[in-house]
């Protein structure tokens, strides 16, 4: 009886955080989820009744442009990625030298982060602009380019763009979370390293480096979530454009549903995407399972 006396209390404050999470995640998603299964069209309210089983994702898989926009958003998702881990440890490393003013740079590294996506796409739309644009100017007075170069209208050009545009917004995750790894990392096994002969380069190839992969993969699970559902930098950038060469599944899922009003069409890309988003997750969590194992057999 003293047992339940205690534990109620507990619920009835928590039940009202059940109630919300369930009005705004659970009710949507289960709506979103169940509409994938249905032709419903937001010009026909009606169609929302149609249920038609699996012929949404059955046309997805038949459907040429959602497979191109797939892999290029894999590939996005993978470039990105990737060149965020190296440029994020290189400011870490170099951040982690510095004695005197620490904190200030911390906190400068971080301004990037702080700025919606939104607000970086249209800076680098403008910056990336064919006429107008600080990098063209730079290019055609510094470095003797006499032609302007189409950065956002050329695909691969514009791929690259928005590759510029997600590094320069997000890498400041990677540098912070490697920053507090190597701010965590004992000294012992780099003095003992230097003891026993090792260069530099050996002594981050087999100690450094094993005791930071952790912090790698946390940084990854997270950035793969951020970078599997881009939607406002390429929306704003590029609209998809030049002719679909920059269409990703999140803005490709949008010009359907919103564009075209084919929201169960649109759900069941979603889903897709996120099944996607659930796998690279999954591979990164087996990664820092597998990194943090390692470390402990190590130490032991």
């Amino acid at each position: 009886m003293s047992v339940s006396h205690k534990v109620s209390p507990v619920l009835r404050l928590l039940l009202p955080a059940f109630v919300v999470i369930l009005i705004v995640v659970a009710v949507p998603l289960l709506f979103s989820f169940y509409t994938s299964f249905t032709s419903y069209r937001l010009t026909r309210p009606d169609s929302i009744l149609n249920v038609i089983g699996f012929k949404n994702y059955i046309r997805l898989f038949g459907s040429s442009e959602f497979w191109y926009a797939l892999l290029r958003t894999i590939a996005f998702l993978t470039v990105v990625l990737n060149l965020e881990m190296l440029f994020g440890l290189g400011i870490a490393m170099l951040v982690n030298q510095v004695t005197r003013g620490q904190r200030l740079i911390r906190t400068i590294v971080m301004f990037p982060m702080m700025f919606s996506p939104m607000l970086v796409g249209f800076q680098f739309k403008f910056m990336f602009n064919d006429n107008i644009g600080i990098v063209n100017h730079i290019l055609q007075h510094w470095f003797g380019v006499t032609e302007a170069i189409p950065w956002l209208v050329d695909g691969r050009l514009a791929f690259f763009s928005l590759a510029v545009a997600e590094i320069w917004n997000s890498t400041s995750v990677f540098a912070i979370l490697l920053l507090a790894g190597l701010m965590a990392m004992p000294q012992d096994p780099i003095e003992a390293a230097k003891v026993d002969g090792c260069t530099p380069w050996q002594a981050f190839r087999h100690v450094t480096l094993p005791f930071l992969m952790p912090f790698v993969y946390i940084a990854m699970t997270i950035r793969s979530l951020d970078v599997g559902r881009a939607f406002d930098i390429v929306k704003i950038m590029t609209d998809g454009g030049p002719a679909g060469r920059t269409e990703l599944i999140w803005t490709l899922s949008a010009r359907a549903g919103y564009e075209d009003a084919r929201m169960g069409y649109a759900n069941a890309m979603s889903y897709i995407a996120v099944l996607l988003s659930i796998a690279f997750t999954l591979y990164f969590f087996r990664k820092l399972t597998a990194a943090r194992q390692f470390l402990n057999e190590a130490d032991a």
